[in-house]
């Protein structure tokens, strides 16, 4: 086993790994910007480094300052947890040189994923299900991509092959708009990705978000385990998720998840990772692989009791899978509200001093969170303070306890989105399930449009 891990995160996935760390006897070496010093991990952690100003580019994203902080301490690791470096290819192969172990997938498989048309290519030739489309990056010929455009019929949506969370994109309902959509959307991926390579695919208007979990060791062992629904979105960005998917049959799980299992052992992948997949009339379209450990893990680890940072951390050591696909056993149903500070109406983000915190408790209620009365959450990074997550036999019961929760939950001080994740625990919609990736956005101008009325 690994004897120390540098955690170059901050927030509730620090605090996250830490934990699974001390499960498991693993040192600990918490980096931090100066505006960190006062984060719960870092307390916790059996030494801290301080790398940089609060500016994530000068701190969370200085690749020599991190590798320094493990080189100083003697780590054998170093845990990228999600967004930051987690799925940057040249942050891994630099800790890999540098004589480091990087928990995550190898540096030439997180550069494979993180193109979208090579990883779409892999994809198709791993007999994954993929969106209709140009089957490569778009050229410089006007008509050729007219052709292209009519051939996979509009509408059509042009993505940035470096893009991801929702930007780089842009969906052109006519031929007439096709040339200069992509046009634009070459040059903000240039600008944004350093990358202007596009490519087109079909733009499904009502499909859902489903997600596959797999767990692979890189010495041609894999599993899946089952799917999450992560369609309740604002701006592409995902506000609640839960496993499983509503109305995903078994056939369909076995066999979505085989097909994913069979890709993760054809490409050596190693670690956790994720098949994004866009889900419309009993079909999945593959759309991306998240190489990481995600958000929204939790809901898997409650419904399959599975630990996913530790089997991270075995897999990095150098250990086989000792899980078995027939011992994953999908129990009851999970939900997880992404906590955030926010204004829950105008979505502008509110930091500033938690003056009072009172987290939910109960049967089946787990709070990942790194905040606590007395600490001031920062402008610098991204506004989620927490997740509250839920577990019950049922979706009912989930959805109940998950109201609960969130009525128990106290923040005081900021803003959260709290009355938000209320109001979507309450609407009907919802409840039913199988809502596709528009509904909130639509239920938020529908509550708009009435509450100017009103006024």
């Amino acid at each position: 086993m690994l004897d120390k891990v540098v955690i170059a995160n901050r927030g509730e996935i620090a605090l996250r790994i830490l934990r699974a760390c001390q499960a498991l006897g693993i040192r600990t070496v918490a980096v931090h910007s100066t505006v960190d010093r006062n984060l719960k991990h870092v307390a916790m952690a059996d030494e801290s480094v301080c790398i940089g100003p609060a500016a994530s580019s000068e701190s969370y994203l200085n690749m020599p300052a991190i590798i320094a902080a493990a080189e100083v301490t003697d780590a054998q690791a170093i845990h990228p947890g999600y967004g930051f470096l987690s799925e940057n290819a040249d942050f891994a192969e630099r800790v890999e040189e540098s004589g480091f172990v990087f928990i995550g997938p190898k540096a030439e498989t997180i550069r494979l994923m993180g193109d979208k048309v090579e990883a779409i290519r892999a994809m198709k030739a791993a007999g994954v299900p993929c969106v209709p489309g140009s089957g490569g990056p778009l050229g410089e010929d006007g008509e050729e991509n007219l052709r292209i455009g009519r051939e996979i019929g509009y509408p059509v949506i042009v993505k940035a092959a470096g893009g991801g969370g929702g930007r780089g994109m842009r969906v052109v309902h006519t031929e007439a708009a096709l040339l200069n959509a992509i046009a634009t959307t070459k040059s903000e991926a240039k600008a944004a990705f350093g990358n202007d390579m596009v490519y087109m695919e079909k733009f499904l208007e009502n499909p859902r978000h489903v997600e596959i979990q797999v767990l692979a060791d890189g010495q041609g062992n894999a599993i899946h385990l089952g799917e999450r629904d992560c369609s309740m979105q604002r701006r592409h960005q995902k506000v609640v998720e839960e496993a499983p998917a509503p109305g995903i049959t078994e056939k369909e799980r076995e066999e979505i998840g085989r097909v994913c299992v069979e890709a993760c052992i054809r490409i050596g992948y190693r670690g956790a990772g994720t098949f994004e997949f866009l889900y419309e009339n009993g079909r999945f379209y593959f759309i991306e692989m998240n190489t990481r450990i995600q958000v929204e893990h939790p809901v898997t680890e409650m419904v399959t009791g599975i630990d996913l940072v530790r089997e991270q951390l075995n897999v990095a050591a150098g250990r086989k899978l000792t899980i078995k696909q027939e011992d994953v056993v999908l129990e009851g149903h999970a939900i997880e509200c992404r906590i955030n500070a926010e204004d829950p109406d105008t979505f502008m983000p509110s930091p500033g001093l938690i003056t009072h915190f009172h987290s939910a408790g109960g049967p089946g209620v787990r709070v990942d969170s790194h905040v606590y009365e007395g600490y001031r959450v920062p402008p610098n990074y991204d506004s989620m303070i927490g997740k509250l997550i839920v577990h019950g036999p049922d979706r009912a019961t989930a959805i109940a306890r998950m109201r609960v929760a969130l009525s128990e939950m106290v923040v005081d001080g900021i803003k959260t989105n709290i009355p938000l994740q209320q109001r979507i625990m309450a609407d009907a919609g919802f409840a039913a399930g199988g809502q596709n990736i528009h509904y909130l956005e639509k239920r938020l101008a529908e509550s708009k449009e009435r509450s100017l009325k009103l006024s």
